[in-house]
Parts: structure tokens; C-alpha cells; sequence
């Protein structure tokens, strides 16, 4: 009996994956004025780039929905209730992603009507910092908290299972406990200096882990092993 590879599904997924980074990345210069609570006066008049930055955005959330989509199969072998929790944690970030990009429009929308003049400015600049607050918390609890986890489980999950290289799960085991670590002061607004440099080691092994997939995919013998556990 031949056993799939999943070869298709591996390269879905790393192209997913350089999709989702290059896409959130290539958004950064474009919605840089809707950073601060100055967005009210400057996001208007910068509606085009704004636009671009947050398509940008939605193609990112897309990629980030689709991965857990294209791996479950493969991840399935592996642990069912890891599969389960990857899929649900890697939603719950795209859902997340969503609200802030829905209420990045929402900014522009508030910022538009500000400038064409308003009675009460006190009242949209109260709205501003509301929703400034409310766009980056579902990017800090989407992209950050629901990310992390998501990150721990997969690798986890890899390393277990040893369908890509040990050395490969490992550096991602590390990358994601260290942004995890690094993440909780943030949310506080803590000044960490060169220590909020630490998303860095889990950002590149996902291209690492991207470009692998792409190459090589799954190791044929742990799916078979696996392929064989799972039919007994």
C-alpha cells in the first residue's frame, strides 16, 4: 500500500505561510498613520495608502485561515486533538486579524468625517482613542497570544512526530517561548528596548520552516510510521 506524502499540502502551506508574513509586512508603510490617536487628522488624507496597506492585511488574515486548513490532514496523524487545537487557535487568530482590520476601517471612516468638520471634536477624539485601544488589542491578542500558542502546538506537534527535522521544530519551540515571554510586558505598554527584537527568531524560522515545505515537504517515513500508527 502507498502511503500519500502530502507534498501538495506541504507546499500550500509554506506558500500560506511567505504569503502571510511577506502581506503583513509589505502593510506596515502603508497604515503607519493610523498608529496614534493623529490618525483622526491624517488617515483621510492618506485614504488611498490606507486602503493598500489594510488589502494587504485581509490577504494575511486569508493566509493565516487557510494554513490550519491545508496541514489538518497531515497534522491529524500526528494527534487529532492537536490538529483540533491548531485549527481552532490558528481561526481564532484569523478572527482576531479580522476585527482589527475591520476597525482600521472603521478609523479611516471616523477620520474622514473629522475632517470634513464635526460639532463635537471632544466626542471623535474620545472614539479615536477607543478604537486606536480596540484595534491594537485584537492584533496583540490575535497575531500575538492566539499566535503563540499556535506556534508552541505546531512545533510541538513536528517535533513529536519528526515529519520535518528535529533541529527545525526545536528552533521554533524556542522562538515562540521567547516571544511568548516577551509578549506579556508588552501588552502593558512596558519599554523592553532591543528585548522587543525577540518576535525575531520565530519570524525567521517560520520562513525557514516556509521554504522547507516548499523544497523538501514532509519526511516520507515518519507519514508512513505515522500512516501506519494511526491504521492500527
Amino acid at each position: 500500500m502507498v502511503t500519500r506524502t502530502y507534498t501538495a499540502e506541504a507546499r500550500a502551506a509554506g506558500i500560506l505561510y511567505i504569503i502571510a508574513t511577506g502581506a503583513i509586512i509589505a502593510s506596515a508603510p502603508f497604515v503607519g498613520s493610523t498608529d496614534s490617536v493623529e490618525f483622526l487628522s491624517n488617515s483621510a488624507a492618506e485614504e488611498n495608502q490606507v486602503m493598500l496597506g489594510t488589502l494587504l492585511q485581509l490577504a494575511w488574515v486569508l493566509s493565516v485561515m487557510f494554513i490550519p486548513v491545508v496541514l489538518f490532514r497531515v497534522l491529524k496523524l500526528c494527534s487529532g486533538i492537536g490538529a483540533l487545537g491548531f485549527f481552532s487557535l490558528r481561526f481564532t487568530e484569523a478572527l482576531l486579524s479580522l476585527i482589527y482590520v475591520v476597525l482600521q476601517l472603521t478609523m479611516l471612516r471616523l477620520s474622514k468625517h473629522y475632517v470634513n468638520g464635526v460639532d463635537d471634536a471632544s466626542a471623535y477624539e474620545a472614539s479615536a482613542v477607543l478604537l486606536l485601544e480596540a484595534r491594537d488589542w485584537a492584533f496583540a491578542m490575535g497575531a500575538g497570544f492566539a499566535f503563540n500558542l499556535s506556534a508552541l502546538l505546531l512545533n510541538y506537534l513536528l517535533y513529536r512526530s519528526s515529519i520535518v527535522p528535529r533541529w527545525l521544530s526545536i528552533w521554533g519551540l524556542v522562538g515562540a517561548v521567547l516571544w511568548m515571554v516577551m509578549w506579556f510586558p508588552q501588552i502593558f505598554d512596558a519599554d523592553l528596548g532591543v528585548l522587543e527584537a525577540a518576535f525575531v527568531p520565530i519570524a525567521v524560522q517560520e520562513m525557514v520552516f516556509a521554504v522547507y515545505l516548499i523544497v523538501k515537504g514532509f519526511d516520507p517515513a515518519a507519514i508512513e510510521t505515522l500512516a501506519a500508527a494511526t491504521d492500527h
